[in-house]
């Protein structure tokens, strides 16, 4: 039976994430993936957060997908958009990205770190012990591990075999989406009717001074409401040419289709994150509308959350109980996804009841600070895990400052790329003495004489000194309020013997 010290069932990109945070740590990590090859059937999810880019940015491989993609204001509440170009971030904006590119992107970040994947094959069973997880495919290969981790989707096995509550809402609406060919063309964009929004598109475009243009060839990308949900099946090019007759009054000769599929608005969150040593991330945690793009950069979040803890726990360094913070801090983020997903739905009802809400709601985004707090949400600009009382960065993502070092101008998040901790000192206690840690945690001496900025809560305090988690979340603050010890104990294990 082959041996990994942590599994993840899953390959999308909440899996890989995953498995480069793991591998950064040195960490043997197997991905095992029911496809094939890296390819998806399909778009999926279009664009990433600025949340996202950060983080990205965070292990020194945003570039690659800011070459790929096309840079644009992406936030948005139930069709209001959001403008986001005045935030304090290095990038004040999303990116207009399908996901077959971010899997391509993401996947050679995982083979450069030498991730061990199983394509081709699938969980179909798994026994957890005192020990570790006994793990069966379905090519009848067995493998082993410490932590088995689902990042398979809302139909989780995973989640399912370890007896995991998945409660929520059933769907009360239905889309189909596809990519086919026409024989006559479609008016391309996004349109409101009596039965809901319905758009055209084609895969290729460019976003020009905001507005996306299409390319002028090609098949057509269709996302068109079903009249009922809740149908069992997969759609057919049948199902496709009635929904778009009953909205537009002809299915403008679709055919050929390379890809149906179909999304609702179902809403569901895994009671738990966590049962034994089997977790979940991603889609195998929370399910929702796709409207307002949050479902991908959720999982991503979670992934990098998760990443150093497991990793920590794997080598001994933290004790087991660690794990539990990846529940208590990423489960309330993603109820609020929850939450947000089902107001969007509901105000984009095409009723007039929801279309009078929506202009309400639209007046009241366009003023400063609800504009604010709403781009920071949908951005993921605002996140704040809940560490306690203390200085306003406590808990929320640092930002990219660029720092006078030793070694001279150094971007923050530079220092971020190996998924290290980092202690930050600006000049402030002299006895920031971290050397029972010093095998962990990376400690700067460094300046920065500009103004501290966050998103929402707009300047705030200059810290002395900070501590920074892997994830770029602040875990302790020079402000009288915590000691270090107890913050370096608490997330990066026991002090070494001196």
């Amino acid at each position: 039976m082959t041996q990994h010290e942590v599994i993840i069932s899953g390959g999308g990109p909440t899996g890989l994430m995953l498995a480069a945070e793991l591998k950064l740590a040195g960490i043997d990590v197997a991905i095992v993936e029911r496809r094939v090859t890296q390819d998806i059937a399909g778009l999926r999810a279009g664009g990433l957060h600025s949340r996202t880019i950060e983080i990205f940015d965070q292990r020194g491989i945003a570039d690659r997908f800011l070459a790929e993609g096309q840079v644009a204001q992406v936030a948005g509440f139930a069709a209001v958009k959001l403008d986001i170009s005045d935030f304090p971030t290095r990038h004040p904006y999303g990116l207009g990205l399908w996901q077959n590119h971010m899997h391509r992107i993401l996947a050679p970040s995982a083979d450069e770190l030498a991730v061990t994947v199983y394509r081709g094959r699938e969980v179909t069973d798994f026994a957890q012990d005192a020990a570790g997880v006994g793990v069966e495919l379905s090519d009848g290969h067995g493998l082993r591990c410490q932590y088995l981790v689902g990042c398979d989707g809302g139909r989780s096995l995973v989640r399912k075999q370890a007896g995991i509550d998945f409660p929520g809402w059933e769907a009360t609406t239905s889309n189909l989406i596809a990519e086919v060919e026409m024989a006559e063309p479609p008016p391309l964009g996004t349109h409101r009717s009596s039965l809901g929004l319905y758009a055209f598109g084609r895969r290729e475009y460019e976003i020009r001074d905001g507005a996306v243009v299409f390319k002028d060839e090609g098949p057509v990308n269709v996302m068109v409401p079903e009249q009922a949900a809740g149908r069992s099946g997969g759609p057919t090019l049948r199902d496709l040419s009635a929904a778009l007759i009953a909205i537009c009054g002809t299915d403008f000769g679709a055919h050929s289709p390379s890809w149906i599929s179909r999304f609702t608005d179902m809403a569901r969150q895994a009671a738990s994150y966590r049962k034994g040593r089997v977790l979940l991330a991603g889609d195998a945690a929370h399910i929702h509308s796709p409207v307002g793009g949050q479902g991908l950069n959720t999982g991503v979040q979670d992934a990098v959350n998760l990443g150093w803890k497991l990793a920590q726990v794997v080598s001994r360094t933290s004790p087991d109980s660690l794990l539990d913070s990846y529940h208590a801090e990423r489960h309330p983020v993603a109820a609020r996804v929850l939450r947000n997903s089902l107001a969007q739905v509901a105000l984009l009802r095409p009723d007039a009841r929801s279309e009078a809400a929506r202009g309400a709601l639209a007046d009241l985004l366009a003023m400063e600070e609800p504009r604010k707090a709403f781009a920071a949400m949908m951005s993921g600009l605002d996140i704040h895990y809940d560490l306690g009382e203390g200085h306003a960065l406590l808990g929320r993502r640092i930002p990219d400052l660029d720092l006078i070092s030793a070694d001279g101008v150094v971007r923050l998040y530079t220092l971020l790329h190996r998924a290290q901790p980092v202690l930050l000192n600006f000049g402030g206690p002299s006895g920031l003495d971290i050397s029972p840690w010093a095998d962990r945690v990376q400690c700067i001496e460094a300046q920065y004489d500009g103004t501290w900025e966050l998103p929402v809560l707009a300047t705030v305090a200059a810290p002395d000194a900070v501590l920074i988690r892997p994830d770029g979340h602040v875990a302790w603050v020079a402000d009288g309020g915590h000691r270090l010890v107890d913050a370096l104990s608490t997330w990066f294990g026991p002090p070494s013997p001196r």
